[in-house]
This record gives structure tokens, sequence and C-alpha cells, in this order.
């Protein structure tokens, strides 16, 4: 399993996060033996959120973990994220801390090892959410922070008013969602790709030391669907099928190494409930693609080069 640094390069975890949105869907069983599958294979860094199943997911999870004597806390990196309402987001400190608390119940644990701001709140008090994360870590219920779908400059928003360091940023991103690559070539051109949709968010992650958490690494655009297999991909599966062959592996593996192969260190968080699935998401981190290998997947995409 391949490891990354994040925390200012203090903080050596795997490549590999496991998504848990749609663990809410399994019953006790079936979460104990994909905890096990993720856990033999050293995928031991488990994302969660409040809204995930309306709970349901962190609660599963949580039980799991706790009926099982084999799997101990500590071994485990536990991260969620509030902030999302029903019709509204909400980060006041009176969310953000009962949010928290109502996390740590359901995952039946004393202490989250990340916590991140899902989604930026029109109506945010950056006061509000130091003096939260303040009283989350020296109550020992947090013990780092970070954001999720932030732009730059929301980022150093909340930077000028607290304390902890944001050492994570969760954004979309698979081979054709890559505007935050994508701008970042076609400058200076009047194409679609040179649109800066994120305010230079890889270079600003680069540049802060924040691990940017790649999430629907396998999504098309406007939620069009998985585009492994797709025929409005055909180019792009055409040419990944040539690589997966030629690494002896998995289209899944192929389309998860091209991120993994970007400098800027990311991490993958994983989407499927599925074990073998989940193992050919983790072979990907292994995989080192060259520079040629990851133009022509970017080109097969349908982005540009000028």
């Amino acid at each position: 399993m391949k490891m990354v640094w994040i925390d200012e390069r203090r903080w050596n975890v795997p490549a590999i996060v496991v998504g848990c949105m749609r663990l809410g869907e399994m019953d006790g069983k079936r979460m104990n033996a994909f905890l096990h599958a993720a856990l033999e294979q050293g995928a031991n860094y488990f994302d969660h959120a409040d809204i995930y199943a309306g709970g349901k997911s962190e609660e599963i999870f949580g039980q799991a973990v706790r009926e099982d004597s084999s799997i101990k806390r500590e071994d485990l990196i536990i991260q969620s994220k509030c902030g999302i309402c029903k019709g509204f987001y909400d980060l006041s400190k009176k969310h953000i801390i009962e949010s928290v608390d109502g996390s740590l119940k359901r995952l039946q644990t004393d202490y989250l090892d990340v916590l991140l701001i899902h989604r930026p709140d029109a109506l945010i008090e950056p006061e509000e959410v130091a003096s939260a994360f303040d009283e989350l870590e020296k109550s020992g219920k947090v013990r780092h922070f970070g954001v999720s779908n932030h732009k730059p400059m929301q980022i150093e928003l909340l930077k000028r008013y607290i304390e902890q360091p944001l050492i994570i940023n969760q954004l979309q991103f698979s081979l054709p969602v890559s505007n935050m690559v994508a701008n970042g070539m076609e400058v200076n051109m009047e194409t679609e790709g040179s649109i800066d949709r994120d305010g230079s968010v890889l270079d600003y992650s680069r540049l802060h030391d924040m691990t940017i958490q790649a999430w629907s690494p396998f999504q098309m655009p406007n939620w069009q669907g998985c585009f492994l297999g797709n025929d409005a991909y055909a180019d792009l599966n055409e040419k990944i099928e040539v690589l997966a062959e030629t690494y002896g592996t998995s289209a899944t593996a192929i389309a998860a190494a091209w991120i993994f192969r970007h400098p800027a260190g990311m991490q993958l968080i994983t989407g499927t409930t599925k074990p073998e699935r989940l193992k050919e998401i983790i072979a990907s981190s292994d995989i080192v693609l060259t520079r040629e290998e990851w133009y022509q997947l970017y080109l097969a995409a349908g982005h540009l080069l000028p």
C-alpha cells in the first residue's frame, strides 16, 4: 500500500481512503467482512460524514468495530465531516460541536482523527469555526482539521482566525473531471478547460502542504455515472485497457493510478462496498505510470495540450 505524507509532511497515512458513504446499505455481517477486507490490505483510513445515510453509515461502522475484538481503535484513522443540513448549510459553533458529538456517539469512539468542514457556508462566521475547533481540540475530541470542496480564498479566510493547521481538502477529481489540472495547462487560451473554476486550488494545495483527497475518482462530469466501460469515453477506455494489459492489472487500477501519478501526493477516496473492487483500487497505488502514459490518458479523456 502506497503511503502519503500529510500535516506538513509529518503524518504518514495510506494513499487509499475508504469512503463510507454507502455503508448504510450494509448489515452487520457484510460490514464486518468489508472492514476486514480493507484492513487486511492496509487500508485503515475511513472517511465518514454525519449526513451519510442520515448517520446510519457511522452507526453501522461503529457497531462493527465495537463488536470485533480483533480491531483496535488506535489502529484506525477515522475522519468525518459536518456542515450539511437538509436544505441548508450550518457552520455555526453550536452545529459543529453537536455534529461531532453525534458522530462520536454513532461511531462509538472518544475522538475523530480528522474533522472536515463538508461544504462552504455562505453565512460562515469564521470566528465561530475557530471557537468550535479550539473547544474540540482542547477536549481531545478532534486531533486534526481540514476542509472539503473549498477554494483557496475560502481557506485563507478560515486561516485568519483558526489556530489549527488545515491539512486536507477533499475535491472531486477523476480523469474526465480534472479542471484543476486543465486550467493550469490551457493558460491564456479561450477554451473550456482554461476556465479557472477553483482558484488554482491544486497549486495552492501544494504550496500550503494541504493534501487533496480525490472523491468520485471514476465519475463522469455532471454526475452521469462511471466512465469506465462507458461508450461516452470510448477512446479513454480503449487506452485504459491497453495499459491494464501492459501492467497486468484492471481498468479500475489504471484509472486510479493516473491520480496517484500526480506529484501533489493525493489520496483517493473509494466509494465501493465490494471487497473485490476495493482490492483493485488498492492495487493501483503500487503502479507508477510514465509521463507519456499519464498524458495519453489525459488527452484520451478529452483534454487539450496547447
